[in-house]
């Protein structure tokens, strides 16, 4: 078994989705599941609306829904002519945005959004694209079926975040989908998209289609998992940054996650820990290159200095300076429960005997933290701040990489350093503004003078 999950991009509009029907038709001895992401750009639009409804402007909230509603009939009707599913499926997706625009009206009368209705709302991309992609196969032939990913996908209730009980979803896999494998079918379901007890619907995160994928990928043990995007693989650039970025055909799964948790968009940080756990490889390829060589994870791969170059913008460094800090057992711990506490994710650290510098990504809960940290210490918070980060396995093997680094950098000013335990990481934080020409001159410095 494979599991092949295809993103936004992928699954767009008709065209696309052709194209997806295509690839898995090529696939079918391989007993391919299919997991979907909401139709391009849906997903943001449906949490427009709702922050729109909440927001007081019903009428905008209910124009966007039957924009979004006419989209999906329009696709549906491209895909399904002639087929005698068509009007049944027209059915669905009205009923779904019927459904949404009540919830709409709730939101203004409420005037304002729990993090369970963001949940319930943004899960509609997901849910009618799987319907839809499986109805189109059918149409095509081939024997899709449709599974309601909050059937397999079990989570806590940590809303719009949802942690997985991958103890539960193994066994609904062995409820839900191979079944469907077994009787020589394609499962297809929507990624993104799970429940909590009680079925109440909850997401993974932005990006969950992919730790969809990887989950799904663990509990049937599948052979491999592809990532189907509009990009040729992984590269040692975002090639909107660094034009000459090069395709990487085999990278190791240290390195993968690290450039997803530094800023590559193609891999969604978390989808990498399933199948690390299972040994399982994750390929990545481009949808409308489906003949293309691809990125390869797996654990192996030739040991290089430099494999990439990866960078983050908009990034916050808060310092904490205290005395109280020096030779003082459990210190470190108490800081990081602040952080912990208020669920705010820390990137990059660097101490000193009376001092600690973190990175955060998302200063939602930067204010709580702040106060809490001032118990200890003085705090300041460094806005503007930007992350270049360059992964190689070999960074540490005593080459020259991280002192070429340093001078590609150039006269550009450093604010904090770190070499990850691993040696895999060296990540440099420096002015927001200097990020792009930072990469640029660091993926000349690594891959372009040398071809």
């Amino acid at each position: 078994m494979i599991v092949a999950k295809f993103g936004g991009t992928s699954v767009q509009d008709a065209d696309a989705i052709g194209r997806v029907i295509d690839i898995i038709g090529d696939k079918r001895a391989r007993q391919p599941i299919v997991i979907v992401s909401a139709l391009g750009g849906a997903t943001n639009v449906l949490l427009e609306i709702a922050h729109k409804a909440a927001g007081g402007e019903l009428l905008i909230a209910l124009h966007m829904i039957e924009q979004l509603r006419d989209r999906h009939l329009r696709e549906a009707n491209t895909l399904l002519q002639g087929s005698s599913e068509r009007e049944e499926i027209a059915a669905e997706v009205s009923a779904s945005f019927d459904e949404l625009a009540h919830l709409a009206e709730a939101f203004r009368t409420l005037g304002y959004l729990t993090p369970r209705s963001l949940d319930t709302v943004a899960a509609v991309g997901e849910l009618l694209s799987a319907q839809i992609v499986a109805a189109a196969f059918r149409h095509r032939g081939l024997p899709g079926v449709c599974i309601d990913a909050r059937d397999v996908m079990r989570t806590n209730d940590f809303f719009t975040r949802a942690e997985p009980d991958t103890d539960e979803i193994d066994r609904a896999a062995r409820e839900f989908i191979l079944p469907v494998i077994e009787r020589g079918s394609i499962a297809i379901m929507g990624g993104f998209v799970g429940s909590a007890p009680g079925r109440v619907t909850t997401t993974l995160g932005r990006g969950g289609s992919d730790y969809s994928a990887s989950l799904v990928g663990a509990a049937v043990a599948a052979e491999a998992i592809e990532i189907w995007t509009d990009v040729d693989g992984m590269l040692t650039a975002d090639p909107r940054i660094v034009p000459k970025a090069q395709l990487i055909e085999r990278i190791r799964f240290d390195e993968a996650a690290e450039l997803a948790s530094f800023g590559a968009k193609v891999l969604h940080p978390s989808t990498i820990a399933p199948a690390v756990q299972r040994g399982i490889p994750v390929y990545v390829f481009n949808s409308r290159n489906p003949s293309g060589r691809g990125t390869m994870i797996a654990f192996e791969a030739p040991r290089m200095a430099v494999r990439a170059i990866a960078g983050k913008r908009n990034t916050t460094v808060v310092k904490l300076r205290s005395a109280r800090m020096l030779l003082a057992p459990g210190f470190l711990r108490r800081v990081f429960e602040v952080f912990e506490t208020h669920r705010t994710s820390v990137d990059v650290v660097a101490t000193s005997e009376v001092s600690i510098s973190v990175t955060v990504d998302d200063p939602s809960n930067l204010d709580a933290v702040v106060a809490d940290l001032m118990e200890f210490g003085d705090v300041a918070v460094e806005r503007q701040r930007g992350i270049v980060a360059i992964v190689g396995a070999g960074i540490a093997d005593g080459s020259r990489a991280i002192a070429d680094a340093i001078a590609a950098i150039g006269a550009v000013p450093i604010h904090m350093a770190s070499l990850s335990a691993t040696g895999i990481n060296f990540t440099l934080v420096i002015d927001d503004e200097q990020v792009v020409p930072a990469m640029q001159r660091l993926h000349r410095t690594f891959f372009e003078s040398a071809a």
